[in-house]
């Protein structure tokens, strides 16, 4: 069904709605403290009313289909249908309930705010986005996109108490888990698009591919739908979890990331449940999921722990129920997993309440709970009876589905009877630990008075409890009036081939089902209270091992095998790593062009005497640096070969290349005299004639095989060459005459994104190597003169300047006057505003001239270079007072903003608008809005400029003026 402009701008509104609230989360939080959570609450809740106003239609969805980058098929395409709606009201409700639970749930009895709360509050709001953004996904791309957000997300929130070492263990192997099966995903996700020519899950659904790659593709997959729902061998991460804050348990590992994975199962099973490998793995890790962690659940003494594994177990029945196949079996697992958000999300609240009352979750610490908490044990009788699968609770609703639906599917065969002997087994244990999680919890044990803990507790406020309250009410709504949440359910079930036309009721009559239920209530009962003759029969060892014992010894294994692959491949030296890349470089295309398909190439030396002539220039220098003693002359010999690069740029009608080439040449000829001063002149004659000659044979076959693979790939060339398209292009595409420019700016702005954050990166990191402490923070000016971390001022330094002497440069007054250069200083002065002018000029004019925002802000890096040359550090700071970390931030922002300023007039990322102005005298004045994006380049150039003067230049002198000399040894 078409949606409607309303339809789509109301789904993109609940995205936006959380996006907004998660920035505005830490402030409110900041402002009133754990209050804020109610306010943020309503983000998920009014959410929720559009999901119910706006519920799809049996079979009908609603649609939005928005460009982003089309030639990677990572188009933002979103589709609202049943299921989406049925995991939207799991995910925007219980989310709603969850905030409102937190505002009691962080109350100290101290009063006090944790520091970590705004952060907290931010991303539990953007986990709900993310999670409704995940089940709302169309495009399996984007749908990983939203995957990988609650991944991080969830390991943030599970290592809140970051000053823990289970926290943050818990957090790490969570990340590492889910990350493993995302990639695993991703990697199924590709080649299974790339088979059927499209990423939409409609039309993969629609007419799924098939052949062996299409099997690999879905294993890869279903690894990672397995591994986030902790299904067996990926199990263990979940119970690790529990470290993190009891809210977090009950919303994302009760009711909403959990669910991600049987979400995609039942998503993709109508299309892909015939594939040979889906239900072999599917059905039977399901059942060892829902058998090994309800044994390991009847065994744990922490209330959390013991609701932690039967969520395990409860998500192997769900993966069974989802995965296998036909309407009656998906109508019985998705039943299950509403019934199992319901009552295990309340429960993870009743937890939070008595753990938060009594300081403790160890049932062994907890005696008559239930007669000083009458409420709470309503409560939890309610979610516990659910969850036990008791008359007539939702619960039961659910379970006997399962029973009757697992007992006639066609698709298990004669698999049938050993899958519902599994799911009974599995049942007994959700029996047992049901009672062990109730009595542990709120049972007298044969005291006669109250433990201490029970004793010392606080009373829980009423507030506290209105959560687990009316999710546990919702359990009995549910079971008593079924043919409400059925005929939703069965909203997306019908649409799914196969099945008997099951529907859900409190009362099938007495049939085997009924009989199965009372077989699995009476038995757990009986297990239950013979617990200890049982107790004499358990191991002591786990029979089926530990995975959290294997998944550390994994672990340790591989940073054994990292630090020896370290030791072999980064042994310190840097001609040998550069010799291994190299070598590299050299053997590996070579052997393949060797031995494969090549094109006869059509080879020139040259085209022009000048270029003859440049070339031996370039040859000369380079053969002067490789027997040059002089560090100063070598890098001055390089410096040659690279103008001579930009020459022969400009000889071939490429000025703004050439004029690139130039800039950076400069600069890198200061930077490496700013480093040089650190270093002896002269490199040690035996070091230098040490390996020279297979360095220069490494030298000649890189050289060699660049020139011949150039030559090669020109030969191979069938089309057109691109070259002849960009102009007209850039011309009436970009609105510039100048196709480099809007090469950068317009039609390759994702690749200029990925440089620049290089180059910030490269930035940060070698200022952070130098400065060590204080990384960030203005250069120093003549008013901080003589600080400690500023550096002493010269003994001889003469700071009186004479009645009517001209100071050209304010900050060489403190500089040392034998290293001071009157006419530098003059010239300084007067080039510089010149030199600042065409760097102005060459940003404005670059969209059609020879210029932009790269190399404007090369030209206004070395007017800063000049300044600093000719006064010294203080001058650096006289001339921009700036942090260079905060310009650094501000160009990012701004290039990376005018993305997310595309997209929000219906643009795809980073496209520029042409717009024009009439101003009055000047006419129509016409400019693009790429002129942002390149602002932010200017100011990134600049900021990295300014980092490098600071670390290499301003502090190098420092501490060259208090004799600690760094030498680096030439290797």
């Amino acid at each position: 069904m078409p949606s409607s402009p309303t339809d789509r701008s109301a789904l993109l509104a609940v995205l936006l709605a959380h996006a907004v609230a998660t920035a505005l989360a830490p402030l409110l939080v900041h402002r009133w403290g754990r209050t804020a959570f109610y306010p943020l609450a309503l983000v998920p809740l009014v959410s929720l009313v559009w999901v119910a106003l706006n519920w799809p239609a049996a079979g009908r969805s609603k649609t939005v289909d928005l460009p982003w980058v089309p030639e990677l098929s990572m188009n933002i395409t979103l589709r609202f249908d049943a299921l989406a709606a049925i995991m939207s009201v799991l995910v925007l409700g219980i989310g709603a309930l969850v905030l409102f639970y937190c505002a009691d749930y962080f109350q100290h009895h101290d009063g006090r705010l944790e520091n970590r709360l705004p952060s907290f509050a931010a991303e539990l709001v953007a986990f709900s986005g993310a999670m409704f953004g995940l089940v709302i996904s169309d495009n399996m791309l984007m749908l990983y996109v939203f995957w990988e957000i609650t991944t991080v997300l969830s390991f943030l929130l599970v290592g809140h108490y970051a000053e823990r070492v289970t926290s943050r263990r818990a957090a790490t192997q969570a990340l590492l888990v889910t990350t493993f099966g995302g990639l695993a995903m991703l990697v199924g996700i590709i080649v299974l698009g790339n088979i059927a020519g499209t990423y939409l899950l409609s039309e993969l659904l629609a007419s799924p591919p098939t052949g062996a790659a299409v099997s690999v593709a879905v294993v890869l997959i279903l690894v990672g739908a397995l591994s986030k729902s902790a299904i067996v061998p990926l199990h263990f991460w979940l119970p690790g979890a529990m470290a993190a804050p009891t809210p977090v348990s009950a919303y994302l590992h009760a009711a909403a990331m959990v669910k991600a994975g049987v979400y995609l199962v039942a998503r993709m099973t109508p299309g892909f449940a015939d594939v040979a490998p889906w239900r072999p793995m599917v059905v039977s890790l399901g059942l060892l999921t829902m058998l090994l962690a309800g044994w390991r659940a009847v065994r744990e003494y922490d209330l959390k722990l013991i609701l932690a594994f039967g969520t395990v177990s409860q998500l192997g029945l769900i993966t069974v129920m989802v995965g296998t196949g036909g309407s009656d079996m998906m109508l019985g697992g998705l039943a299950m997993l509403v019934a199992h958000a319901m009552f295990k999300a309340a429960l993870f609240m009743v937890v939070g309440v008595i753990d938060h009352a009594t300081g403790t979750r160890d049932i062994r610490r907890l005696a008559w709970l239930g007669d000083r908490a009458r409420p709470l044990l309503i409560i939890a009788i309610g979610a516990t009876a659910s969850m036990a699968a008791l008359p007539p609770f939702f619960g039961f609703v659910a379970k006997e589905a399962d029973f009757e639906t697992v007992l006639y599917s066609p698709y298990l065969g004669s698999a049938s009877p050993f899958v519902l002997a599994g799911i009974v087994l599995g049942s007994v244990f959700t029996t047992i630990y049901s009672l062990r999680f109730l009595f542990g919890a709120f049972g007298r044990k044969g005291q006669r008075q109250p433990s201490r803990r029970v004793t010392e507790m606080h009373r829980p406020k009423t507030a506290f409890m209105i959560a687990p309250g009316i999710l546990s009410a919702a359990g009995l709504a549910f079971g008593v009036w079924p043919l409400g949440i059925g005929d939703v359910l069965e909203g997306y079930t019908d649409t799914v081939p196969g099945g008997e036309d099951y529907h859900l009721a409190l009362w099938h009559g007495v049939n085997l089902p009924l009989l199965l239920s009372v077989l699995v209530v009476a038995t757990g009962v009986a297990a239950f209270v013979g617990r200890e003759r049982l107790r004499k029969l358990r191991t002591v060892r786990e029979p089926l091992g530990n995975a959290d014992h294997i998944y550390d010894g994994v672990v340790r294994k591989l940073d054994l095998w990292s630090v020896e692959l370290t030791a072999v491949t980064q042994r310190g030296s840097i001609p040998a790593t550069q010799t291994a890349i190299l070598s590299t470089l050299v053997l590996v295309p070579t052997i393949v062009l060797a031995f494969g398909a090549r094109d006869r190439p059509n080879f020139a030396l040259w085209g022009s005497p000048l270029q003859v002539v440049i070339g031996l220039i370039i040859l000369a220098a380079a053969l002067g640096a490789l027997v040059m003693r002089n560090r100063l002359a070598a890098v001055l010999l390089v410096g040659v070969t690279g103008y001579g690069c930009g020459a022969i740029f400009a000889v071939h009608g490429a000025p703004d290349l050439a004029l690139t080439q130039f800039l950076v040449e400069t600069l890198t000829l200061v930077v490496f005299v700013l480093v040089l001063r650190t270093l002896p002149a002269e490199a040690d004659r035996v070091h230098i004639k040490r390996n020279r000659w297979p360095r220069a044979a490494l030298a000649l076959a890189v050289g060699a095989t660049v020139t011949t693979l150039t030559v090669y790939a020109m030969a191979a060339r069938t089309g057109v060459p691109i070259a002849s398209l960009i102009p007209d292009a850039a011309y009436y595409r970009g609105h510039g005459a100048n196709a480099v420019n809007v090469l950068l700016v317009d039609i390759r702005a994702w690749d200029t994104m990925g440089e620049i954050m290089v180059l910030l990166v490269a930035a940060t990191g070698v200022a952070s190597m130098v400065f060590r402490h204080r990384r960030f923070g203005t250069p120093p000016r003549v008013a901080d003169a003589g600080q400690p971390d500023i550096g002493r001022l010269p003994a001889i330094l003469n700071t009186s300047p004479a009645a009517g002497e001209i100071t050209w440069l304010r900050g060489s007054e403190l500089r040392d006057p034998r290293h001071r250069s009157l006419i530098l200083e003059v010239a300084t002065r007067l080039v510089f505003p010149l030199i600042m002018v065409l760097s102005a000029y060459f940003f404005f004019a670059g969209h059609n001239t020879p210029g932009g925002g790269f190399a404007g802000g090369l030209t206004a890096g070395l007017a800063l270079v000049l300044r600093y040359l000719a006064g010294g550090r203080y001058e650096l700071g006289e001339t921009l007072p700036l942090d260079a970390g905060k310009i650094l931030g501000a160009g990012l922002c701004l290039s990376a903003g005018t993305a997310f300023a595309s997209l929000l007039v219906g643009a795809p990322a980073l496209s520029s608008a042409l717009i024009e102005v009439e101003v009055p005298v000047l006419g129509t004045v016409k400019f693009v809005t790429a002129l942002f994006f390149d602002l932010g380049v200017y100011l990134i150039v600049v900021g990295l400029v300014l980092d490098v003067l600071r670390s290499l230049g301003a502090r190098i002198d420092v501490e060259l003026g208090q004799g600690h000399k760094t030498a680096v040894p030439a290797r």
